[in-house]
């Protein structure tokens, strides 16, 4: 929920993001409630892993926004 507030603040403005980031509290502890289910913790990366092209793109506008040209070269799964 870390990630969760970390996207939002910088869009949205804290006091937003600490609503969302309650409704998920909210809306986790009910379903878990309702379906007898212990919490699953989706990890830190969640975010970026479900959209890798956003945050790719998002992550070079940063980098150029400091000044510098980017370049970008997939890594080889086999080495």
């Amino acid at each position: 929920m870390s990630a969760q507030y970390r996207r939002l603040a910088g869009r949205r403005g804290k006091k937003r993001a600490i609503v969302a980031v309650g409704h998920t509290i909210l809306v986790a502890a009910y379903e878990m409630l309702k379906h007898r289910e212990e919490y699953k913790n989706l990890g830190a990366d969640y975010f970026d892993r479900r959209n890798k092209a956003q945050t790719t793109r998002s992550l070079v506008r940063r980098l150029e926004a400091l000044g510098y040209q980017v370049f970008l070269k997939p890594i080889d799964s086999a080495v």
